[in-house]
């Protein structure tokens, strides 16, 4: 590949004119140099010509057009590699008039380690542990739901290494007939490879073979007069038929996702019904970012170009509209995946039934998305004429602070826009360097560190800055805003009613003498009450995280010849302090770099009262 990279501003009609014809993509950059929008094309000089002849451009197209500065290409050999390098930098840049998916997690699986007595869990991110994989699950709550219908068939043991290991008697899993005490010798090697092998059978599709097989142990067993071994054969059967009615697609026996896109004013939502090995394994939404309306099909194609780039591929995608490039994009995804893809949208029987219900999913998500965004817009709202601004306010911030008796003091940063939190902008602040339970160098603290990030351009500034406090908070916010002369920020303080009690919270606002009072009923006072107490849970959780981090640190810090490196390697391979303040000696000692002596010392730091 190579790259050509025009001057800004660009001469477009001598640009396109030397444009090549080759196919590769294209990205159009404004005034600032941000990238605005990236395209591919199969005739680079055709298809960004388009851009420039007024009868063939769509109004957001016009509008974009009249913020292009500039247009960098980058020329492929085929393209396919064009589809392939849109959908990455796309997924990289998220630009202003793309479609762009903002769903970056990882997915669950299933995992099933190679121990000698298999550990069945949720497993996220790299596949580093041996052992075998199932899914993907499209949340760790579908994930969690099926381990969950997994140990009420087949008991497998499901804690870590660190705490099976450790163990001296059964858990409350033996007792609830979750698990059959592997840890403690309470089942052999043998019956329990049975329940594994059952459990591998479900997880592949296979379940009608293996309720087949448990139908046979059960009339074996009957035959040889152990009835209750019997009946706990029949008692699987009937759960794990239950299951199978619940989940159990007919009709398929393939890796297979359904998906349907519903549109409506500027806003998108793709529902994805995720089938693996013929079993429904659940469905997820996904918004989508659009700056204007757009056509489902061009939503679908967008989705699966930038969803699929780094994620195993299904044989066969049905999908609610007709791609118009559905057969470049089965041939880039089944290269990427080594197996053939299909992409259908005619579909027939059983499966026109699921495709409907994935439309229906689609349309009825879209709305309620529609309802919130309309019922947030109207908190807005309120909230500017509640404040007297001039403009509505497009992004909130709110400061909260959290200790114990001064100690481990967090600062939380929480962030609101138009459409509720932005949690990917959430910050806490580790306070230093103050007096212990002083709250407010701990809020000067924060907004300082936060705001000289604001200054720096590396964020964006909020319109209205809460502080959950009184004067004093606000006052210490406002000194750093002054510091860093920042004087473009509405600072307003959330102090708590008479008797703390919800409704009765005063404004105070800077630049007003009397605390602001506002209607109980105001929609906007269930917005500041919604980001004050986001602000206090999360900084509470950030406060809970530093605890327990300084107290596992701090206890082991006791022990002469015990180093930070070591330290960790305890707390990971134990669980937590918990696990090695129950540990023995013995199983102190090995763990790598821990001598006898050490491991002693160790052990008499939990257990002298003992002695």
């Amino acid at each position: 590949m190579n790259a050509e990279t025009p001057e800004t501003p660009i001469d477009i009609p001598t640009f396109l004119k030397n444009l090549t014809t080759r196919p590769g993509i294209y990205k159009m950059l404004n005034v600032q140099g941000d990238i605005i929008y990236i395209g591919k094309a199969k005739n680079l000089k055709n298809r960004v010509s388009n851009y420039f002849r007024a009868q063939s451009t769509s109004p957001k197209q016009q509008a974009m057009v009249t913020k292009i500065t500039s247009i960098e290409v980058t020329v492929t050999h085929t393209e396919t590699e064009a589809l392939l390098l849109e959908a990455q930098q796309i997924r990289r840049h998220k630009p202003r008039y793309n479609i762009c998916l903002r769903d970056d997690r990882s997915y669950p699986y299933i995992h099933l380690s190679s121990h000698e007595f298999p550990q069945i869990g949720l497993h996220r991110g790299a596949k580093k542990k041996s052992g075998q994989y199932f899914g993907p699950y499209p949340s760790a709550s579908a994930a969690k739901d099926s381990l969950k219908m997994l140990q009420k068939i087949f008991p497998l043991r499901q804690c870590d290494d660190s705490v099976y290991n450790n163990r001296t008697r059964p858990c409350l899993q033996y007792q609830i007939k979750r698990c059959t005490g592997p840890c403690v010798g309470l089942i052999d090697k043998i019956s329990y490879g049975h329940d594994v092998d059952n459990t591998i059978l479900f997880l592949e599709g296979k379940g009608g073979v293996l309720v087949d097989q448990l139908i046979v142990n059960m009339e074996n067993a009957a035959t040889e007069l152990n009835y209750e071994l019997a009946a706990s054969f029949r008692d699987q059967i009937i759960k794990l038929r239950l299951v199978l009615e619940q989940n159990f697609i007919e009709g398929e026996k393939g890796d297979v996702d359904i998906i349907a896109c519903a549109t409506k004013a500027n806003l998108a939502c793709i529902q994805v019904f995720f089938i693996r090995n013929g079993q429904h394994l659940g469905n997820k939404a996904f918004f989508p970012k659009m700056t204007d309306e757009n056509d489902p099909a061009a939503v679908i194609q967008a989705f699966i170009a930038q969803y699929y780039f780094d994620k195993p591929v299904p044989h066969e995608f049905i999908v609610s509209h007709e791609l118009e490039e559905a057969s470049l994009l089965a041939e880039v995804l089944a290269g990427q995946a080594k197996h053939a893809v299909t992409i259908s949208a005619r579909v027939r029987g059983e499966r026109l039934k699921w495709l409907q219900m994935t439309i229906t999913n689609a349309e009825n998500t879209l709305l309620s998305k529609l309802a919130n965004k309309q019922d947030s817009y109207a908190r807005f709202l309120s909230l500017q004429e509640v404040l007297g601004m001039q403009e509505l306010p497009k992004r909130l911030e709110c400061f909260d602070i959290s200790h114990t008796q001064g100690q481990q003091t967090v600062a939380s940063c929480v962030v609101f826009d138009r459409e509720g939190p932005v949690k990917s902008a959430y910050r806490i602040f580790n306070i230093e360097g103050i007096t212990a339970g002083d709250d407010y160098a701990a809020i000067h603290q924060a907004v300082y560190r936060r705001f000289k990030r604001i200054k720096q351009n590396e964020i964006v500034a909020p319109d209205i800055l809460f502080i959950d406090g009184g004067k004093g908070q606000v006052a210490a916010a406002q000194k750093a805003l002054i510091e860093l002369d920042i004087n473009s920020v509405m600072i307003v303080g959330v102090s708590k009613g008479p008797d703390r009690k919800a409704g009765m919270e005063k404004m105070i606002v800077v630049g007003q003498q009397q605390p602001l009072d506002i209607n109980p009923r105001a929609s906007a006072l269930l917005l500041i009450q919604h980001i004050r107490d986001e602000a206090h849970r999360f900084a509470i959780t950030g406060h809970k995280q530093r605890r327990a981090k300084a107290m596992q640190q701090s206890v082991l810090e006791e022990v002469a010849g015990l180093g930070p490196k070591r330290r960790q390697l305890l707390l990971k391979q134990f669980g937590g302090l918990q696990g090695v303040a129950g540990a023995g000696i013995d199983a102190l000692c090995s763990i790598d770099g821990i001598s006898r002596q050490l491991a002693q010392r160790i052990y008499a730091l939990f257990h002298q009262d003992e002695n």
